[in-house]
């Protein structure tokens, strides 16, 4: 019923020629995902250059990370049937070119209509460097592969925000699209040259999961759609986002059924009976979450609180960003020494992140940016410890000719999380704020004379009634609603940094309960003696 995956190609000797290959692969996978996080942060001025409201400019950013995960279920598949390089360079070509489309575009609907390509073509380009980095990299480098993956979660958002400033601010917000042009081309030119030119696989297509391709493809891109914008069309009020939904829910039912039956699936979901690869999927969910309590809520705090533009807070980004570079490969040395648990560094890692969360919840109205430095320093050192002992405990129990159908799964998985852990943040962020403005509002009525100044000299925000109960000027009464704003926005920070904690608890009760321990990949290279002690 289930076909053997096809045996993995002859390894290739790994040379400087191949490193600078992989090199181009991790180029092109990290501009993937900086154009998805510019464009989503500097989206308000893209919407005054390109003239579209605030519901359709929406648009923009859905359907790019609709088509984007989409795009993710199957590129390991096109990729294996017409070789990693071909497959590589095509895609690339595509996103850069839309890239540089996009702002001569002559209508918004043409604009949203490219943005949907490009999400085609930019989703394929992350579950290209996991698959080179499992097939390609020997023993005692793949940790260090790995790192490179794990870069696309930390270094790359985390710099979309000093991007975005600089080309909105100091440029023009159509460099928003066209920064990808250099980089493509160098990632083209490396992996172009570097990557060894395997033949083409057409009889693939006698055994093609179309079906799973239809159901998995649109289920995934509906679902994507419904989350996104159910809390602009207020939910199941709404008859688009019922009818999404209800679409979606039944369409991803059908695909992984089919692909349990397919000889030759998208996802091979008899591989999640191995332990450390559903806890490596789970887990990955779990931090992307958590990692939100270093980016989103800071940067919600300054921008609503604040008022900052993302130029003045996006150094807090950088912090954590920046040093993902060195430490990235220090952590993956770490594991490479035998004798360290990777569930030990992991569960190290999320004590670090609960302990920034832990803080972050201490908000007040009077935190400024220093304030913030050692939440993002531990954010900085806490993510990927997190992110790569997930990933070697995963993909240690992945055969090489398997590379494709875990790249798949943990790709989608990844997509699929990002997006509906920035959901679950805004729309808890959202509601929390309402809870709290309510309770403020309803404590300050119940207690006028709290608001009330002494004289009409006295008269401020903070007391913008008089003594007989009326409202001192329209100025002051206008400015004592900003601060009960300001005030709800930071309890609902707060109620979301423990909320986020909850999810790094359970990311540690499922790191003790399900992964068994595993071995540093160059172990594999020893005598059985060696590793069986």
């Amino acid at each position: 019923m289930n076909a053997q995956p096809a045996a993995a190609p002859a390894p290739h000797p790994f040379t400087l020629r191949l490193a600078l290959g992989l090199i181009g692969v991790l180029i092109a996978a990290l501009t993937s995902g900086l154009n998805d996080r510019v464009t989503d942060i500097a989206l308000a001025d893209i919407r005054a250059a390109i003239g579209v409201s605030y519901d359709q400019g929406s648009w923009i950013v859905s359907a790019y990370q609709a088509a984007e995960v989409a795009a993710m279920m199957i590129a390991p598949w096109f990729a294996v049937t017409f070789s990693l390089r071909r497959f590589s360079l095509a895609v690339s070509a595509g996103f850069m070119l839309c890239g540089i489309l996009l702002p001569l575009a002559p209508s918004p609907d043409s604009f949203i209509a490219l943005r949907v390509v490009q999400g085609l073509f930019g989703g394929a380009l992350p579950p290209m460097l996991m698959t080179v980095a499992l097939r390609f990299l020997p023993p005692p480098l793949k940790l260090y592969g790995l790192g490179g993956y794990a870069l696309t979660a930390t270094f790359g958002p985390n710099m979309a925000a000093s991007l975005a400033a600089f080309w909105t601010d100091e440029v023009s917000w159509m460099f928003v699209f066209w920064q990808v042009v250099p980089l493509m081309l160098l990632a083209m030119l490396l992996f172009g040259w570097g990557l060894p030119q395997d033949p083409l696989r057409l009889e693939r297509f006698k055994q093609i999961d179309l079906f799973g391709m239809l159901t998995g493809c649109s289920g995934m891109a509906l679902l994507i759609l419904a989350l996104t914008q159910g809390e602009r069309l207020d939910w199941f009020d709404s008859p688009l986002f019922a009818g999404m939904l209800l679409t979606a829910l039944p369409l991803l039912a059908v695909f992984l059924i089919n692909e349990w039956l397919h000889p030759l699936p998208l996802f091979r979901l008899q591989m999640l009976s191995r332990r450390n690869l559903t806890h490596g999927l789970l887990a990955l969910a779990a931090v992307l979450i958590v990692s939100l309590s270093g980016s989103a809520l800071p940067s919600a705090y300054f921008g609503q609180v604040e008022g900052f533009r993302t130029l003045q807070f996006a150094p807090l980004a950088l912090a954590v960003g920046l040093p993902q570079l060195l430490i990235a490969p220090l952590v993956a040395a770490l594991l490479n020494i035998r004798w360290i648990d990777c569930r030990w560094v992991l569960a190290a890692g999320v004590a670090l992140l609960i302990s920034a969360c832990l803080l972050g919840s201490q908000i007040t109205s009077d935190w400024a940016r220093q304030n913030f430095w050692t939440l993002q320093i531990l954010q900085a050192f806490g993510q990927p410890m997190v992110i790569l002992p997930i990933l070697m405990s995963a993909t240690s129990v992945v055969a090489p000719p398997e590379g494709p159908f875990a790249s798949a799964m943990f790709n989608t998985v990844r997509g699929f999380s990002s997006v509906a852990a920035s959901v679950l943040v805004e729309v808890f962020l959202s509601h929390r704020e309402k809870i709290h403005s309510n309770i403020l509002l309803d404590q300050a009525a119940s207690r006028p004379w709290l608001m009330s100044a002494p004289n009409s000299a006295e008269t401020s925000a903070r007391y913008p009634l008089l003594t007989d109960g009326s409202v001192s000027s329209s100025e002051n009464l206008s400015g004592f609603a900003t601060l009960v704003k300001h005030q709800a926005t930071v309890l609902s920070l707060s109620d979301s940094w423990l909320l986020l904690i909850a999810f790094a608890a359970l990311l540690l009760l499922l790191t003790a309960w399900l992964p068994k321990r595993v071995w540093p990949p160059q172990t594999l290279i020893q005598p059985a003696s060696s590793t069986s002690r």
